[in-house]
């Protein structure tokens, strides 16, 4: 087993985070929380894989006779994905909210929001 997929996963979370602490735009930290994202599809990838073995289609193999990747691990990188697409969908809409009404998506312009 490498610890390769795992060291991207983190490095790919980690430029992700770095561009959101450092973003200095609302639309460019949703892109980065995207990037962030991707670091766990990777994770998860990671995870469920197996050195030979093949896709969890039981019609043509005997039980046992050969190994199966997870089949959940999966299906949880394919939800991560569709909730990962629903998050950014929705946080690039509230950022036009604040666009349209206080004509800046800069996070130090918004001083209205400011507690």
């Amino acid at each position: 087993m490498s610890v390769l997929p795992y060291l991207v996963a983190v490095w790919i979370f980690l430029v992700g985070a770095h561009g959101l602490a450092t973003s200095r735009n609302l639309i460019h930290a949703v892109g980065c929380l995207a990037v962030c994202q991707s670091g766990t599809y990777v994770l998860l990838l990671a995870v469920g894989y197996r050195e030979g073995a093949t896709a969890p289609v039981y019609a043509d193999l005997e039980p046992g006779s050969r190994p199966v990747v997870d089949p959940v691990v999966q299906a949880l990188a394919l939800t991560d994905v569709v909730v990962g697409a629903t998050v950014t969908a929705l946080l690039l809409a509230l950022v036009m909210q604040i666009a349209k009404r206080h004509g800046t998506v800069d996070p130090d312009e918004l001083s209205e929001l400011r507690g």
